[in-house]
Parts: C-alpha cells; structure tokens; sequence
C-alpha cells in the first residue's frame, strides 16, 4: 500500500507488501504499485528478524537474475551464497554481497550448515540495482565487502556505514555502474541527522524505532519507505534509538521492465530469459542442480501491460 502526503518535504510513503520466499516472510517496499524506482533501485525487500531452531533455516533455490545488480546485507545472523560463476560465500552481519547478473547469473541463498546444525537468527536487507543500458549484458560478477572495508561516519549520536556509492565525502569500494548511494544510519536518543541534497532521488526506509523529518508533521516508524522531494532539504530527528537505510542515486537512463527475477529495458529480452530458465539453459551452481521453476506466463503478460 502506498500513502501520499502533500508535505514539504516528502513524496511518498510506501508500505510493503509481505511475501514468503524460500521459507521466509519479506517485506517488499520496492516496486510498489505507485513507484518503481528510487535512482537506480528498482527492488527492496528487508526480513527478519526471524529465529530458526536446530534442522531450520533459509532456504532460496538456485534462480536466475539478468540486467541488476544485487546487494544483499545482513544486521543480523549468516548466510551462505553461492552461484553459477563459482562463487561460495559466507555473508555476515554487518557485511556487503553484491552480485552482478549482467548477461545472466544463476545463484541461491541458504543457511549455512552451522547454522542449521544449531539455529540461529537472521535479519537484513536485499536490494536491486537496475543496471544502465550500455551495462545490462556485462559480465556477471561477485564482490564481498567485510565490516572494514566499509567507509564510516562517527559523531553525535550518529553512525553512518556506506555500503556503495558515494555520500557525504565517502566512496564505497563497491563496483556500482551509475550515480548512487546506499548507507546504513544509526541514530541515538535525540540525535539529529542532515541529509544532503547531492543525488536527485532519495529515500530513506525505517529499520525500526521512529524517526522525525524537521519541518514535517508526525513521524515514521519501521518499515515505511518515505521518499523525499528532490532538492529538499531533510533533517532526520531520532526521538528515541532508530536505525534506517539511506538510498537513491541519479534517474536511469529510461524505463525498465521487471518479471520475476529479471530486469531490462527491453521486454523481449526478459522473454528470452524466461525461455532460457524454462529450457534450463542458464549455467547451473556447481553441485546444486536444484532450482526455482518460472512462475506462470500469464504473470509475463500481466507485467508487460503496465
């Protein structure tokens, strides 16, 4: 569900949806019916925090990505990643997967054994990256950033991880393809945060606790993804402790279409990446030969009437 509020400051707020993907229950606020993109983000889900018993865990099947590029972050808990490039990594907290599909990759997203040995909990974030089009058909690619290696801001109350692109002086290691920023802020009691006007669209998405825009009646708690103005100026106010996730970046280079788990600007590419998957011609994940099957095609003709 998506809210309006006619606010100095603010374009919209967004609810997600809640889905269950491979065993887990994830809130999608990104793409929503009323907004598709924020800059290059065209896909965020967040999940958790869900706690698995000894034999539990999370379970996404091997499935294929074109055109994106994945951000997968985790604030709580481990999981294992793997794909069809041969790529094996443990992802933990506070930790950086990004994934680049390009041409075409296929990867899954377990618990690892550990884990499913003993139990555990799990809580984080996945986000897309619509990829430019002189960029859609690139090599697939994967890239690990550990906790170090990501730039930080300290100070105030307040304490900023960038986790690609660049803001506020920083720039992240992470191999993005256009104008961007993604940041974990944490805020203390009382703290205040100001948002710079730098990129064109930006959003801000509510891990939990409640947050205050100056100048902006009400406030806004977990889950909400609050989509500002362009050029206006955002000053985030933390009443009490409040984590949340900053995002936006430049508009793309025109529109994308999104199926399932793929992204282009052209539609007949997303259908011949669904005949691909259907006919199993995707490279498989060495020694998992399990996989997602294509949803039904009455959903591919559905997405490409909007």
């Amino acid at each position: 569900m998506t809210l309006h509020t006619t606010g100095p400051s603010i374009e919209q707020i967004i609810l997600p949806n809640v889905r269950d993907i491979g065993g887990l229950d994830v809130r999608r606020a990104l793409p929503s019916a009323k907004r598709r993109m924020v800059g290059p983000f065209i896909f965020l889900d967040s999940f958790g925090p869900v706690v698995y018993g000894p034999g539990e865990g999370v379970d996404t099947r091997p499935h294929p990505h074109i055109g994106l590029s994945t951000m997968s972050y985790l604030l709580e808990g481990e999981m294992l990643h793997r794909d069809s490039a041969g790529h094996v990594q443990q992802l933990q907290a506070g930790e950086l997967n990004l994934m680049t599909a390009g041409s075409g990759i296929v990867h899954s997203e377990r618990s690892s054994d550990p884990v499913r040995a003993s139990g555990g909990t799990l809580m984080g974030l996945q986000a897309w990256l619509a990829l430019p089009e002189a960029h859609e058909e690139t090599e697939p690619g994967f890239q690990h950033l550990t906790v170090p290696s990501l730039p930080t801001l300290e100070g105030d109350g307040v304490s900023l991880r960038l986790l690609a692109g660049a803001h506020e002086g920083l720039r992240a290691s992470t191999q993005t393809f256009s104008d961007l920023f993604y940041a974990d802020l944490q805020l203390q009691p009382g703290a205040r945060y100001r948002l710079s006007a730098e990129h064109t669209e930006r959003a801000l998405y509510v891990v939990f606790g409640d947050v205050e825009i100056a100048g902006q009646t009400g406030r806004f708690g977990a889950d909400q993804l609050v989509v500002l103005r362009p050029g206006s100026d955002i000053v985030i106010q933390a009443p009490a402790a409040a984590r949340l996730m900053l995002l936006g970046g430049e508009p793309l280079d025109g529109r994308r279409h999104i199926y399932w788990n793929f992204v282009s600007s052209r539609p007949e590419r997303i259908h011949q990446a669904a005949e691909d998957w259907r006919a199993r011609r995707f490279a498989e994940i060495p020694g998992d030969d399990d996989y997602i099957p294509l949803p039904d095609d009455s959903q591919v003709r559905w997405r490409f009437k909007q």
